[in-house]
């Protein structure tokens, strides 16, 4: 007898790597067995057409309201397992859908809107102004698996999205830049960073999806890839004719008095200086990823794949 295939149901799966991660589900549709999404009314309204196209692809479009239980508990019905691609502005509402989860009698499986830096990497973590939300969120599923409500759960832990490190970004705490071929790092420039592209975040999610087993109830560490800002720097100038950019060192300390004074001015990147300082001290590395356990050491995109994308996202080629 052929193992049941799993009902998807995907929250916040037309936002930025929701679109990724669906998109990536969509690929591996033969092995589940329902893919639905569920979005607002002004979702619909505003995106019809990206929503007419997920509908030929076999996609079913729930609408409702992510902030009323009847609607979220009819959504669950005959789903197996929830992904949640919440943006961080509602991070901590997924609490409400956990519990909502537990009380639809079809619902096993929860994966929160993780997908990026460790929230847990070491006993600093805690204390990060980025994580705090997320953190909750960690607890509540931890508490409802102590108290046997049954609803297991899986944290995709990717590291930075590569796409978004390798912008001519914003701030001075690392970017590059094409036009001008110039890049700002943090330290030396030699110290490793993982980095995973955002179709990769769908890649690995589908392999989570897979692997119930080695995926239940724990973190997994994943990325596309290791690297270093100058190894960085190297590509980006042999895929933009070989000539030598400009390379500006800031130093740690210097990064934290300048996320210092982001929050204290009320600046709207602060938590993008945080995240990036992280990266800096070394918060995206482990002696080993867990690629392997879920059967995703294969097939992920590499510094070149990464680095061709940011230059055509750069210049429009």
């Amino acid at each position: 007898m052929a193992p049941k295939k799993e009902k998807l149901l995907l929250l916040g799966a037309t936002g930025y790597i929701g679109t990724h991660i669906l998109e990536q589900v969509i690929k591996a549709k033969e092995s589940f067995g329902r893919i639905a999404i569920f979005t607002s009314p002004s979702t619909a309204q505003n995106k019809a057409e990206v929503l007419a196209k997920l509908k030929t692809q076999g996609v079913e479009v729930i609408i409702g309201d992510t902030s009323n239980s009847s609607d979220l508990l009819n959504a669950f019905n005959d789903i197996d397992t929830v992904i949640s691609a919440a943006g961080r502005p509602i991070i901590a509402q997924q609490i409400d859908w956990i519990n909502i989860a537990i009380q639809a009698p079809s619902v096993k499986r929860f994966f929160p809107s993780e997908y990026g830096t460790d929230i847990e990497y070491d006993g600093s973590s805690a204390n990060e102004v980025p994580h705090q939300q997320k953190l909750k969120v960690r607890a509540a599923l931890r508490e409802q698996e102590k108290e046997r409500k049954g609803l297991e759960y899986t944290f995709i832990v990717t590291g930075p999205f590569a796409y978004g490190y390798l912008a001519a970004g914003k701030g001075s705490l690392g970017s590059f830049d094409v036009k001008e071929k110039k890049a700002v790092v943090l330290g030396d420039g030699k110290g490793k960073i993982s980095l995973t592209t955002d179709p990769d975040v769908g890649k690995l999610v589908v392999a989570a999806l897979l692997h119930p087993e080695a995926a239940r109830n724990r973190a997994l560490r994943v990325n596309s890839f290791t690297t270093t800002p100058l190894e960085i720097v190297e590509e980006f100038e042999k895929q933009t004719g070989g000539g030598k950019w400009g390379v500006e060192f800031i130093a740690l300390e210097k990064a934290r008095e300048l996320e210092k004074k982001a929050y204290e001015d009320g600046n709207p990147y602060a938590v993008g200086f945080t995240l990036r300082r992280i990266w800096g001290e070394g918060g995206t590395l482990y002696e080993r990823r867990d690629n392997r356990i879920i059967g995703a050491e294969e097939g992920l995109d590499d510094l070149t794949d990464a680095v061709k994308v940011a230059i055509a996202a750069q210049t429009g080629a």
